[in-house]
């Protein structure tokens, strides 16, 4: 598997001459990792005790673990950061009677959109649909695309990702997939959690879960659904956020949530001292009291250079 230590954005300023070997730069605004530095970045989200978000950090407050050993910082940044996102929502039986008020749900996401941000969405049942061949910032043929989903029988939830990750292959600086689901996969031919996770590892693309606990009548008597338990998983691993809700009512602040979330994020950045070709456990810990920080929790330490 061929790891990437991914262009975050777009400008950079070069400002100093090689040092050891790797290529020192001064970022103007957005940072870019070109060819002859390695760094592995994450974004970090950071939390009070009350599950608030904490802005004006510095670096000095984060602490970063490549497998249980402590690294020095080479890069920190605490401004919105763009995103390109995959909007992916569970269309399928059991969402029947929820999918307006999903639909309106997402169409808070995307309301909360930046400028410099882009989307697409996408629906998946027995069928996996994406609308559009680009990612757009026109909200109101986002939110228009959104209302145009189709909807299905079975539950995709890995193939779906799994395109989700397919869509945001090329694409520059920040890669998210936003998922809502209400179930577990039954019909996944082609991915798997695992593999799923792999490919958002090696590629770094940070996953977002929202999972639904709802009752459907099958015909015969009424089924309470769980969302796929793989789900925390899949978050956990990434850096996203993971929200399992019991009340339809919890889905529009919960979307609200997530695009607030993605735009509080902390940008850190530490060159590997080994590359090995393994996977590489990370952890980030805040040194004041009382605050936790959500990053993702491995990467690939490929012994290739990166690409640019």
């Amino acid at each position: 598997m061929k790891a990437r230590y991914r262009n975050l954005c777009i400008a950079a300023v070069l400002v100093a001459s090689a040092v050891s070997g790797w290529s020192v730069f001064v970022f103007a605004q957005q940072p870019t990792f070109r060819a002859g530095t390695q760094i592995v970045s994450l974004f970090a989200t950071v939390m009070d005790a009350q599950k608030r978000l904490v802005p004006d950090l510095q670096q000095g407050d984060f602490e970063i673990f490549d497998n249980e050993k402590p690294q020095p910082l080479s890069f920190f940044q605490n401004e919105t950061q763009p995103i390109t996102v995959v909007i992916m929502l569970d269309t399928s039986g059991s969402m029947t009677m929820t999918l307006d008020l999903l639909r309106a749900a997402a169409e808070q996401f995307v309301l909360r959109l930046l400028p410099a941000d882009k989307a697409k969405a996408g629906a998946f049942n027995d069928k996996i649909q994406i609308k559009g061949t680009e990612f757009i910032n026109d909200r109101d043929q986002l939110i228009a695309d959104i209302k145009d989903l189709d909807y299905g029988n079975g539950t995709r939830l890995w193939d779906a990702l799994a395109i989700s990750e397919d869509e945001l292959k090329n694409v520059d600086g920040r890669r998210v997939i936003l998922v809502f689901t209400d179930g577990d996969d039954t019909e996944s031919h082609n991915a798997s959690l695992g593999k799923v996770i792999d490919r958002a590892r090696a590629e770094e693309v940070m996953i977002y879960a929202i999972g639904l606990e709802s009752q459907v009548f099958n015909g015969q008597r009424v089924v309470h659904t769980k969302p796929d338990g793989g789900l925390r998983k899949l978050a956990d691993e990434t850096g996203g956020g993971y929200f399992e809700l019991t009340k339809t009512a919890e889905l529009a602040p919960t979307f609200t949530r997530v695009a607030q979330e993605l735009h509080s994020q902390y940008v850190l950045g530490f060159t590997p001292t080994v590359l090995d070709g393994k996977v590489h456990k990370l952890a980030v810990k805040l040194k004041q009291p009382g605050m936790t920080a959500r990053a993702r929790k491995s990467y690939l330490a490929a012994t290739e250079k990166p690409t640019q």
